[in-house]
C-alpha cells in the first residue's frame, strides 16, 4: 500500500473581509521534498503557510500530515499536536538564552536533557564553537544557522519557512541557501518554503506552487515551469521577457521574423508572441543582407541597437526594429557592446517561443 503524502492540502480557501486571500488551493510534499510557494507580495503565501500551521483557521477545505487529518469542518488540531516546525524571516531567536538553550528550546528537558542531540545539529552547521554565544554575538548568517536547527531539533515531520533568508547579506544567501537545502535532505523533512524570489525557489525547490492572487495556477518541477509557462505573467515572473503582439488567421500569426502558429486560437483574437532575451539570436548586417531563414530560428528582421550595456557575466543590447515598432532586448554572454544605431539581424528561436491568446 503506498503511504500518503507527507502534508496534503485539499481545496483550501481563506477570506478576510469577503475578499477570498486563499482560494481552493490544493497541492501535496512527500517526505524529503521541498516545495515553494511562490508569487508577488499579497499572493496568499503566507496565509497558506499559516492555515497549514494551524495558527489561522480555513473557511473550507483539508489539511491531513501522513493521511490524519489536522484541519476540516469538524476538526482543528493546534499547532503544537501537528509535528511541524516554523522558520520565519526575523528568526526570532531568544536574546537571553545562550545558542544551545536556544536551539533545544522546544525539546522536552531542555539542554541539560538534550545536549547530544544539540551538539550533533551545531556540528552539522558548523556552529559548534559558538554554543556558548548569545545571538547579538552572532552574524546574519549565523543566527539563520541556529534558527535552522532550532526548527529542525525536535524532528518535526514538516518544517514551514516563511522568507527565511530574506534578511541576510546577498552575497551570503547562495551558500547558507545551499548549507540549508543539504541539512533538510538529510533530515528527510517535508518542507514547505514561502518566497517572492523566483531565484529562490528554482535553487531549492522540488516543486514549486506559482500562486497569484489567491489561486496557484501552475505547479510542478521548476524545469517545467520554466520551460512551459502556463501563460505571459507565469513567463515573466521567471525572467525578462520579449513580447511580440498579433492577429490569428488560419491558425497562424504573421510577424516580422515570420508566421507562428496558434494552434486553438479563433481568427482575429490577438495573441502574445514571448520570448526571453537569452534567446534572441544576433547575426551581422552585410551590406543589408541578413541570414537565410532556418526552420529552427524561422525569418530575421532588421533592427538597430539603441544601447548596450555590460552587466558582469553577460551583455545587454537593447534593439529597435527598422520600421520603429517594436523594441527588444537580447542578453549576450560576456563582453559585447556594439555602437548605438549599429544595424544587426535579429532571429527568434523557434523551439523557445511561447505563443499565448492575448488577455
Amino acid at each position: 500500500m503506498t503511504a500518503p503524502p507527507r502534508l496534503e492540502v485539499q481545496s483550501l480557501t481563506r477570506s478576510f473581509n469577503g475578499q477570498a486571500v486563499v482560494e481552493n488551493v490544493s497541492f501535496s510534499v512527500e517526505a524529503g521534498q521541498v516545495a515553494c510557494l511562490l508569487g508577488p507580495s499579497g499572493c496568499g503565501k503566507s496565509t497558506t503557510l499559516r492555515l497549514v500551521a494551524g495558527v489561522d483557521m480555513p473557511d473550507s477545505g483539508h489539511i491531513l500530515v501522513d493521511g490524519k487529518t489536522m484541519c476540516d469542518a469538524a476538526t482543528h488540531v493546534p499547532p503544537e499536536r501537528r509535528s511541524v516546525g516554523l522558520m520565519f524571516q526575523d528568526f526570532a531567536l531568544f536574546p537571553h538564552l545562550p545558542v544551545s538553550e536556544n536551539v533545544a528550546f522546544g525539546l522536552k528537558g531542555g539542554f541539560s536533557a538534550n545536549r547530544d542531540r544539540v551538539r550533533e545539529l551545531l556540528a552539522r552547521v558548523q556552529m559548534s564553537s559558538h554554543i556558548d554565544s548569545y545571538p547579538h554575538q552572532l552574524s546574519g548568517g549565523e543566527q539563520q544557522r541556529v534558527a535552522l536547527i532550532r526548527a529542525l531539533a525536535p524532528q518535526p515531520r514538516i518544517l514551514l519557512m516563511d522568507e527565511p533568508f530574506s534578511g541576510l547579506d546577498e552575497r551570503l544567501r547562495d551558500g547558507i541557501r545551499d548549507e540549508t537545502l543539504a541539512l533538510l535532505k538529510e533530515e528527510g523533512t517535508a518542507v514547505l518554503l514561502v518566497t517572492h524570489e523566483p531565484d529562490e525557489a528554482m535553487r531549492m525547490a522540488d516543486q514549486i506552487l506559482l500562486m497569484r492572487r489567491g489561486r496557484i495556477v501552475q505547479q510542478g518541477a521548476p524545469y517545467n515551469l520554466y520551460n512551459a509557462p502556463v501563460d505571459r505573467e507565469a513567463a515573466g515572473f521567471f525572467s525578462d521577457i520579449n513580447i511580440l503582439t498579433g492577429k490569428v488567421q488560419g491558425a497562424l500569426t504573421n510577424t516580422p521574423f515570420g508566421e507562428f502558429l496558434a494552434p486553438g486560437v479563433a481568427d482575429g483574437q490577438e495573441v502574445e508572441i514571448v520570448i526571453r532575451p537569452q534567446h534572441l539570436k544576433i547575426d551581422f548586417d552585410r551590406a543589408g543582407r541578413g541570414p537565410a531563414p532556418t526552420a529552427e530560428n524561422g525569418s530575421a528582421a532588421l533592427a538597430r541597437v539603441r544601447r548596450a550595456r555590460f552587466l558582469g557575466r553577460e551583455s545587454l543590447v537593447e534593439f529597435i526594429t527598422d520600421n520603429g515598432e517594436i523594441t527588444l532586448n537580447a542578453t549576450v554572454p560576456g563582453v559585447f557592446l556594439p555602437s548605438a544605431d549599429t544595424p544587426m539581424w535579429l532571429m527568434l528561436r523557434r523551439d523557445r517561443v511561447f505563443v499565448f491568446p492575448k488577455k
